[in-house]
């Protein structure tokens, strides 16, 4: 898909198409304040040196979502974000997980790292995780690490052990996805979106279960730094595969990054 243009920059970025706070909010009450894009760019974000901004990442394989700072950069981030189409959200009947391939799976073609011998998940681990532990005998299975997690700003020293405690959050919830049209994709095409870089992060458990399959009008990340970061990143997913948002949503997104 065709760059969405910006002043000599985006188009080669978008190549590609382009509660309990964490404990205490839940839901929408995660973003009660969130009609109004971030004012301290520095809000608790955890820092470990290495996060990409996502104008900057256009497709995925850079680690982390660093804040989008900036007026120019924010005037970017609202162009693209006004290329995503509106539409209402659809029924989830129907739905099922699997019509997106099995859990990380290593052979959805056409999106980076596909076929390199480690499953999906274990991909973004490597990615976005520092000081790295492996499984004896495997340079593909992370068993510790710590993260830098960008939806809550806290660091997290994560352990096989307790899995859950950091999960891959699909920045467009696959449910969601399926109301706004992906029931009548192609199965590949669900597939990609399930396993792509651009649409995946390892965050904060908790953080990743209160969102569920919201859209940004009914949940935002906790650590307001971030919320212009996800509302790019987001539109650059349904971009990427000409999906649309809900009006709501679109309106939530451009608020974020001063809209």
């Amino acid at each position: 898909m065709a760059g969405y243009g910006r002043r000599g920059r985006a188009v080669g970025r978008t190549g590609a198409a382009v509660c309990a706070a964490v404990v205490l909010l839940a839901g929408c009450q995660g973003i009660q304040d969130g009609d109004s894009p971030a004012g301290d760019e520095s809000g608790g974000a955890a820092a470990d040196g290495r996060a990409a901004g996502p104008l900057d990442n256009p497709d995925g394989t850079k680690p982390g979502l660093a804040p989008v700072t900036g007026e120019a950069d924010r005037a970017e981030a609202r162009e693209l974000i006004e290329t995503v189409p509106t539409r209402g959200r659809g029924p989830r009947t129907g739905y099922d997980r699997d019509d997106f391939g099995y859990a990380w799976m290593d052979t959805a073609d056409g999106v980076p790292l596909a076929r390199n011998g480690c499953d999906t998940r274990n991909d973004l681990l490597r990615r976005d995780g520092q000081d790295l532990r492996f499984r004896s005998g495997s340079d593909c299975v992370v068993i510790a690490m710590t993260l830098a997690d960008p939806y809550t700003g806290k660091t997290i020293e994560w352990r096989k052990q307790e899995a859950a405690e950091v999960q891959i959050d699909h920045v467009v919830p696959l449910s969601y996805s399926w109301q706004m049209g992906a029931s009548r994709w192609p199965e590949d095409k669900r597939e990609r979106l399930a396993n792509d870089p651009l649409n995946l992060i390892p965050v904060d458990g908790p953080a990743n279960s209160a969102k569920g399959d919201s859209g940004p009008a009914a949940w935002l990340p906790p650590n307001r730094s971030v919320r212009c970061a996800y509302a790019v990143r987001f539109a650059q997913v349904a971009v990427k595969y000409e999906m649309p948002v809900t009006s709501a949503d679109r309106r939530m997104m451009l608020a974020q990054c001063g809209g």
